[in-house]
């Protein structure tokens, strides 16, 4: 979905509910729901151990929203088993097709917006988030009218656990984005943007400016949705009374090929698009740095991440956007098998 485009639209049809009958019969109105919006993608297990967290919420009344992103057939079976014993209601959207970060969260945002407009919660499935983190998380949204997003700050989980971020500089302007010293004198400040990993969105700001631009197809596009947002009059917070916890191994398979992929290429479709009048010169900058690096990653040894940057740039050149997955590993795999 791209922005401005409008929430409204036709919902779809393999929407499947697997609420279990005994959390009908006992829900009750509380005033903190959130619609928590999650993918999966070959990684059940995994998805399954994080909504068990989710379920142990008192509290907070969690409505999960679950999009397969066209999973092996197996991989959803135990899903969807596992979905249906959970003591919370849980919604899966199975995708026939893999629609990436941006297009597999907004099947979950459309069908949350169209049921409530309570506080919107992306998690990963690699992530953990306590009570008490997405209840502060919803009173700062409460508290700060002028917000529309609010991030925690992310952790590894330990022991001992590091910071990992709290929040994003804007990659425009910023080779190094991750925020890792923090302001000491509050434990509220505005970012450029936060992480998709655990990020709770204000419903009026998607019915606004529209949900994720899914030409990004995967990293950026919540960037661009926060910038967006900023320029709709609204404010990316940090609240570093919010911890998230992020394991970064259980998703760091692909970090050398793919995650560089897309990050290398998104950088130069968010300039395009958030810095029009600018581009040309934001652009020719990152242009000739992306070429450089691949030249230097190349000349360590590192062939396969260098083809992946080789590819990124001319892709941002030539405008092929969206997801990539199969051409990009297959490119690069020959590489990783050869001297």
């Amino acid at each position: 979905m791209h922005p401005g485009s409008t929430i409204s639209s036709k919902l779809p049809t393999t929407i499947r509910e697997n609420i279990n009958p005994a959390v009908k019969a006992s829900a009750q109105e509380t005033p903190l729901r959130v619609n928590v919006i999650l993918l999966n993608w070959n990684a059940a297990a995994d998805t399954l151990a994080c909504l068990q967290h989710v379920a142990a919420w008192k509290q907070v009344q969690p409505h999960v929203w679950v999009v397969d992103n066209a999973s092996q057939a197996d991989d959803l079976a135990q899903l969807q088993a596992g979905l249906a014993n959970l003591p919370i209601p849980c919604t899966l959207i199975p995708n026939a097709q893999n629609l990436g970060f941006a297009g597999g969260t907004n099947c979950g945002l459309r069908a949350a917006l169209a049921t409530d407009d309570a506080p919107l919660l992306l998690l990963n499935n690699d992530a953990l988030l306590a009570e008490s983190d997405i209840a502060r998380m919803v009173a700062t949204l409460d508290e700060r009218p002028d917000a529309a997003v609010v991030g925690p700050a992310l952790y590894t989980p330990g022991p001992p656990a590091k910071l990992l971020s709290a929040g994003y500089r804007d990659p425009a302007y910023h080779h190094h984005t991750l925020i890792t010293t923090p302001p000491a004198d509050t434990p509220v400040f505005a970012v450029d943007y936060t992480s998709g990993s655990a990020a709770l969105i204000r419903a009026a700001l998607l019915h606004k400016i529209g949900l994720l631009d899914e030409d990004y197809f995967f990293n950026t596009e919540v960037a661009d949705l926060c910038q967006r947002a900023r320029k709709a009059g609204y404010l990316t917070l940090v609240d570093l009374r919010a911890r998230a916890y992020h394991d970064l191994e259980r998703s760091s398979a692909l970090r050398s090929t793919l995650y560089t992929y897309y990050l290398v290429r998104n950088r130069l479709l968010y300039i395009r698009k958030i810095y029009p009048v600018s581009a040309w010169w934001l652009g020719t900058f990152w242009a000739v740095y992306t070429l450089l690096l691949s030249i230097k990653v190349r000349l360590q040894g590192e062939r396969a991440t260098a083809h992946a940057i080789y590819l990124a740039l001319v892709d941002a050149l030539t405008g092929r956007w969206g997801g990539q997955n199969q051409r990009v590993l297959t490119a690069c795999q020959r590489f990783l098998a050869t001297p």
